[in-house]
């Protein structure tokens, strides 16, 4: 039986995913003090043994760390920037949602005020928290992941990043990306296929089996990429764009919206006449690496 103290804890932001995180530490036996601007939203976590805080001075000073899940940064730095509190010695977790620019400009003030700060992400949604499946990602300083990564644990797989502030916000657009890309291409076969009778639960686990083909390429791309090198192994990017050429018109011929294959396409095109037509499709991260201004 282990008789070591589980580490306490304190969450502050108690919408749906902050009230989430409390539980999973409650129901690990971490002693959790919360707080919310709403108090009713704690009555839960109470009823299960979590302890309201007064104020967030008061949490800040109950935990050994503290999460902060809030709307915003904005709203993080109004929560901690008061004048009676007291960040010094605090080791700081913000799993709130941002860009890579506010979590580097967070860690800077933080740090400024004696905390220690790690940014985070959550891949993940409230009910999946406290199990695998809930992915949370970290960046900052080594040292203060480490300490504290057996508690981490319990709410769900958490990864380590590197000492960047700004990666855990990075890899969670990037996330997002991949995300919406993969679904906006399954709606899109989709569409197609409804034009045919064809269901959307019909075609699904024939996208789905496309999908993992495709991500089995990654590794391989990525290394191309890497490298800055691409030959056409599988197919040069001027018989993919034909093909790109070929789902804009069976699209429009179906009456079917055509605007994200065009896309594609002319992201290729622009590609092809710069020369890169004989290299294989990774050759396009060239484009997905400049800014569009028009």
């Amino acid at each position: 039986m282990n008789s070591k103290p589980e580490t306490p804890v304190t969450v502050i932001g108690l919408g749906l995913m902050g009230q989430a995180l409390a539980s999973a530490f409650l129901k690990a036996g971490h002693p959790t003090t919360v707080w919310n601007r709403t108090v009713s939203k704690a009555d839960q976590l109470v009823a299960q043994g979590a302890r309201l805080a007064p104020t967030v001075g008061d949490a800040l000073k109950a935990g050994s760390l503290t999460i902060i899940c809030v709307t915003d940064y904005q709203a993080m730095h109004e929560l901690l920037g008061a004048s009676d509190v007291e960040l010094h010695g605090t080791l700081l977790i913000n799993l709130t949602s941002g860009d890579s620019t506010q979590a580097r400009e967070a860690a800077q003030w933080a740090e400024q005020r004696g905390a220690h700060y790690l940014d985070g992400a959550i891949m993940a949604i409230p009910p999946t928290i406290g199990s695998a499946e809930a992915m949370i990602l970290h960046s900052g300083q080594q040292s203060d992941f480490e300490a504290h990564k057996s508690t981490l644990d319990v709410l769900g797989t958490v990864t380590y990043l590197g000492a960047d502030h700004g990666l855990a916000s990075l890899y969670d657009v990037a996330g997002l990306a991949m995300m919406w890309s993969v679904l906006n291409a399954w709606l899109q076969g989709t569409a197609l296929l409804r034009t045919a009778g064809v269901d959307a639960a019909t075609y699904a686990p024939f996208a789905q089996q496309i999908a993992t083909g495709v991500a089995d390429w990654l590794p391989g791309y990525a290394k191309q990429i890497d490298s800055g090198s691409f030959p056409a192994e599988v197919s040069a990017l001027e018989t993919d764009a034909r093909a790109m050429a070929h789902l804009i018109e069976e699209s429009e011929a179906v009456g079917v919206n055509a605007e994200l294959p065009k896309l594609i396409k002319a992201m290729a095109d622009r590609a092809i006449a710069a020369g890169h037509g004989g290299e294989q499709y990774p050759v396009l991260i060239e484009e997905f690496g400049k800014p569009r201004n028009d």
